[in-house]
């Protein structure tokens, strides 16, 4: 009997080990998140390294005066409370100096079929950082849509791209949606600070000779996929004006970019038409976009394997030597699977 309740204490002892281990665990996340948004969401750069402090002082002296377990992590996740709270009051804004890529939002009239599209960007690029930006007015019919091209484009892990998505109008004219981190001037984009409030969301109308070529010409290290979808033309038609409706809603409400919850790919699925997609991990992961399309079914692929329709689908060497060529869409789909030949 003394047997059966020493280890019965024990178990208990080792669950309420494993729960504390767990809580600590989970503050921790808390502690490094509040510290962090304190480094890099305080506004006066000054101010950012004392509030940090302050913000960990206060951690300390509330560890050390209260004595019970729960009472010390309820004073700590306050303390991150406090922060969070703060933190919530940040609100985006359209008035900041953007740097020239991005010194203007798309916005657009539906009257009937036919859109209307301002400030859709044409950049023209020396190199990367080099360029002259014209920003056009371009009217589209709806009646006009072709079809609904992918482009993935990697710059380091193979788990995380981004995706941008391209409306065929016929005739060679095409209608690219890069959703971006829009960045001041002296910003660099970070990942880590794509978790804070550092950027909005921009959603860039552009063509395909800029939002296209500006990865695969002038950026380095960036490898870009180009894949045709098997949307119908209805389909396409709705994702259009979903994209038009988010392009006028940032430009009259601008939002907070997030790496993780608000990017380029969770804001695509967060559109009307693509609602009924079912959630999965590699729409966080999205790297691995072109590989759950494949088994979807919908990616055009002329019934190859995936493995080869990504080899046939990378268009770094054509868009290079198609640079400054007009028809700079129609060379780097030649030949692709999955495109009228």
């Amino acid at each position: 009997m003394h047997s059966t309740e020493t280890k019965q204490s024990r178990l208990r002892k080792f669950f309420r080990a494993c729960g504390h281990l767990f809580v600590c665990i989970i503050l921790l996340v808390f502690v490094l998140w509040s510290a962090a948004a304190l480094y890099f969401d305080v506004r006066i750069g000054w101010l950012r390294i004392p509030c940090v402090a302050v913000y960990l002082l206060a951690l300390v002296i509330a560890l050390a005066f209260f004595k019970t377990f729960w009472r010390r992590i309820a004073s700590c996740l306050a303390c991150s409370l406090i922060v969070i709270l703060w933190w919530s009051t940040l609100k985006p804004s359209n008035n900041e100096d953007w740097q020239a890529d991005a010194s203007r939002t798309a916005y657009a009239d539906v009257n009937g079929n036919i859109v209307t599209i301002h400030n859709l960007r044409n950049c023209d690029y020396r190199a990367e950082f080099d360029y002259t930006c014209r920003w056009e007015t371009r009217q589209v019919d709806l009646n006009d849509i072709r079809g609904l091209d992918l482009f993935v484009d990697y710059w380091g892990s193979p788990w995380i791209a981004h995706t941008i998505l391209s409306f065929d109008f016929g005739n060679v004219n095409y209608v690219p949606f890069s959703i971006e981190a829009r960045k001041q001037v002296g910003q660099d984009y970070s990942a880590i600070r794509g978790f804070f409030r550092q950027f909005t969301l921009i959603a860039i109308v552009s063509t395909e000779r800029d939002v296209v070529r500006l990865r695969t010409n002038y950026r380095k290290d960036e490898d870009l996929y180009l894949y045709h979808t098997t949307a119908t033309i209805p389909f396409a038609r709705a994702l259009f004006l979903n994209y038009i409706s988010l392009v006028n809603n940032l430009n009259d409400h601008p939002r907070w970019y997030n790496a993780l919850t608000d990017n380029c790919t969770t804001q695509i699925f967060q559109l009307e038409a693509m609602r009924s997609q079912p959630w999965k991990l590699a729409i966080l992961l999205n790297g691995k976009g072109d590989e759950m399309e494949y088994k979807k079914g919908n990616l055009a692929s002329d019934g190859l394997p995936l493995d080869e329709l990504k080899r046939r689908a990378y268009i770094n060497p054509t868009a290079k030597e198609a640079n400054n060529d007009p028809d700079f869409s129609a060379r780097i789909r030649a030949g692709r699977p999955g495109f009228t030949q």
